[in-house]
């Protein structure tokens, strides 16, 4: 490869860099990751897809699921792709490879593993009989917007493990790190633990976090019914007190009235967060944030990889 990219500019450089990457993908088992996307998609959303945009637990469960789902996608997509070949890449760049050729035909391929895992993920979801609301928020369809976003979300989650790939100088070493981002995505995303102070802070860094709340302001979760609540006085239906039980007269009352949609309504009012509005501002806000991000790791990837000729092995 060194010989025919010798004398070859920037824009030839990366046809033939990314010829080898698909000629990989078909001949190198790359290809794998695809069904095992399907897989993963399709255990997610037989375990939170009956509820997803029903409810708001439903809907964070299931958007929050799904985010997690683009990530993992991402960060296997390339976490090795780099560092398996350190040495190639090392003694072709002597030879006048360039650098961001090389990355920006890791970029152009790693978008096209990411659309279609995101086509994956939309059609195992309706055939799992997820129902899409219908309008979206920056489009006319809420399906193409959604679609934008698990994209993003992946490529954004796919840059990083691009750079990190780049920095380490073996496959052991990446998949290594590679635990330690997912945990820290899941654990400062704000939607799996409730954080405050500093801690909070740190969700701006995270995929997850700009993720959720783009997934959520698109599925308008702050109008949808709490349930949580519901639930909770159900389970004290016996509790009795001065000889009587008044949580089960309370409750037998709002369901002989038929107030249970408006009772769950009215929970759902109480639990709706500012971040989570349903408007076009928040999320082309958490678009930008992603998209900033993968740009940022994008030259990360450039700048770590420029230091490949000091590689001492």
């Amino acid at each position: 490869m060194s010989e025919t990219i010798r004398y070859r500019g920037r824009i030839a450089q990366i046809r033939i860099c990314l010829g080898k990457l698909l000629r990989m993908f078909l001949y190198q088992n790359d290809w794998k990751a695809l069904p095992m996307s399907a897989i993963i998609a399709g255990l997610v959303t037989f375990a939170v897809g009956n509820n997803i945009f029903k409810t708001q637990e439903g809907t964070m469960s299931g958007c929050f699921s799904l985010v997690c789902v683009c990530i993992w996608n991402g960060f296997f997509n390339s976490i090795q792709s780099v560092c398996r070949e350190r040495a190639i890449i090392k003694r072709e760049h002597r030879s006048g490879m360039h650098i961001t050729s090389y990355i920006a035909a890791h970029m152009i391929y790693q978008m096209l593993m990411c659309i279609a895992q995101t086509g994956i993920l939309l059609g195992i979801c309706a055939l799992a009989g997820v129902q899409y609301p219908e309008k979206g928020l920056i489009t006319q369809w809420f399906i193409v917007d959604f679609a934008v976003s698990m994209f993003l979300i992946t490529y954004t989650a796919d840059m990083i493990s691009l750079a990190i790939s780049c920095i380490v100088k073996n496959t052991t070493t990446a998949m290594t790190v590679m635990p330690f981002l997912l945990i820290f995505q899941l654990i400062f995303s704000g939607g799996l633990i409730y954080l405050e102070g500093p801690a909070e802070k740190l969700t701006d860094l995270t995929i997850a976090k700009w993720g959720l709340q783009d997934m959520c302001a698109l599925c308008n979760i702050n109008s949808q019914p709490n349930v949580t609540l519901w639930n909770t006085i159900w389970n004290f239906r016996e509790f009795e007190m001065g000889g009587i039980q008044p949580v089960k007269m309370f409750t037998d009352d709002i369901l002989k009235n038929n107030r249970l949609d408006e009772f769950l309504a009215k929970a759902g009012e109480y639990t709706q967060k500012e971040a989570y509005v349903s408007t076009a501002e928040n999320v082309l806000t958490c678009w930008g944030a992603m998209i900033m991000m993968a740009l940022l790791f994008a030259v990360i990837a450039i700048v770590s990889l420029e230091f490949v000729d000091q590689d001492s092995r």
